[in-house]
């Protein structure tokens, strides 16, 4: 039966606060403060752990080897004599943010009736640019069932592509066909648009999508220069609910208006800037929860902690939700370590409608797979890392070890096997 699944990134053990995204404001904030990984990994689990408990379907997706040598390699350096920028992009546990993994189109809208997966290249980013061949080796084995999916490889260079993050489908029922949306942005403010129409426009292509249920929108100029580096920071979607800031996209009356002619039934939650601020949603990534379907059949958003201190947020949530709009259930959860590198509830996940039978159950969590992984997360994770560590040959072992001990509790040998 297909339905929902959730793959979060596990936080890697190299997790540090470097500073490497321009555009995103939280990553440049903290630049050079003490990251905790551990701490860092154990609030992800126990993410994973809460939506387990609410009868959501959960997978998850390995931490990248790291620091990346065979990359360096490609450089004609090495670890011990790669530049500091070079090796603290080596060094980046950025794969923890699923959600830029790969855009995913389900069965029910693919030409051929099979979810179709196109990982994302990063190409705007170095830190990130090299994440693709690992994605694309783990989601080769978590979706290796032929007759179920097609995993393809990054559109190529130059055009950018983020994945997910700037992705939507909007559908009567997760099983049923469905709109997909793909925003894109433009070049020209004082940060890069990371997603690129013609990207978009690939992908689309590639997944053998229907042209008359698939739309193709700009995020606002204002949006970007605010801080919104991908769409589902001030944007997300989930079955029949739009739910979205006033100032996301650049031609919102048009977008809503192809929308609800594609979905009648679509509802369309829009938070206005005179209530919250582009700076607070930003901030509290309150559009970067998961909206998500709880059994019940309610539509529920999965917060960061920040939501809830960010009183202009807190109190719209509030009265939406003491209101009859479609959002029921307000669900707070602690991921400070990811949020202050720029990443919230939403960007730890990728979403994939599938019959979880058709999957390689090695990616699939259970609560007792959920206490090994913690268990080894409390052993080998460093607790601690300063920006001058990245340089320290015996944190570069941790973490390659910390990576293999994962891959062996989980029994993905041939993970660690890989040559990246």
């Amino acid at each position: 039966m297909l339905t929902e699944i959730n793959f979060d990134g596990i936080v890697g053990p190299s997790h540090n606060y470097a500073g490497l995204s321009l555009g995103n404001l939280a990553s440049a904030r903290n630049f050079g403060k003490v990251s905790h990984p551990r701490a860092a990994a154990l609030q992800g689990l126990a993410k994973m752990r809460a939506n387990l408990e609410r009868g959501l379907a959960q997978g998850f997706l390995l931490p990248q080897r790291r620091p990346d040598a065979a990359w360096l390699e490609r450089l004609g350096t090495t670890t011990a004599h790669a530049s500091a920028t070079l090796r603290a992009n080596a060094l980046s546990a950025s794969s923890m943010w699923a959600a830029n993994a790969a855009t995913v189109s389900p069965g029910p809208d693919t030409q051929d009736g099979r979810c179709h997966l196109t990982v994302a290249n990063l190409v705007t980013m170095p830190h990130r640019s090299h994440e693709w061949t690992e994605t694309l080796a783990q989601l080769r084995i978590a979706f290796a069932d032929a007759a179920h999916f097609a995993v393809h490889a990054p559109i190529p260079a130059p055009f950018g592509d983020e994945g997910a993050a700037n992705h939507m489908r909007l559908c009567a029922r997760h099983d049923a066909p469905g709109i997909e949306v793909f925003v894109y942005g433009v070049a020209g403010g004082p940060f890069p648009a990371r997603q690129h129409r013609e990207a978009s426009e690939a992908v689309a292509r590639i997944h053998g999508l229907d042209p008359a249920r698939t739309v193709f929108a700009r995020q606002s100029d204002a949006a970007i220069a605010a801080g919104a580096f991908h769409n589902d920071v001030v944007a997300v979607a989930n079955e029949r609910v739009l739910f979205t800031h006033e100032l996301a996209f650049a031609d919102r009356d048009a977008l809503y208006a192809e929308l609800r002619a594609k979905l009648p039934e679509i509802e369309i939650v829009e938070v206005p800037a005179d209530a919250v601020s582009l700076e607070d949603a930003i901030a509290s990534y309150l559009f970067n929860a998961q909206l998500v379907t709880l059994p019940s059949g309610e539509a529920a958003l999965v917060l960061p902690g920040e939501a809830r201190d960010t009183p202009a947020v807190w109190r719209w949530l509030e009265r939406h939700v003491a209101g009859n709009g479609p959002i029921r259930h307000l669900f707070v959860h602690d991921l400070r370590e990811s949020m202050a590198n720029g990443g919230g509830p939403a960007c730890l996940r990728l979403r994939v409608v599938a019959d979880p039978a058709t999957i390689d159950p090695r990616f699939m969590a259970t609560a007792q797979k959920l206490g090994r992984i913690e268990a080894l997360v409390g052993q080998l994770w460093p607790e601690s890392i300063a920006v001058k560590d990245l340089s320290d040959p015996a944190l570069w072992n941790t973490c390659l070890t910390a990576r293999s001990a994962l891959c062996a509790v989980l029994e993905l040998p041939e993970l660690d096997r890989l040559p990246f």
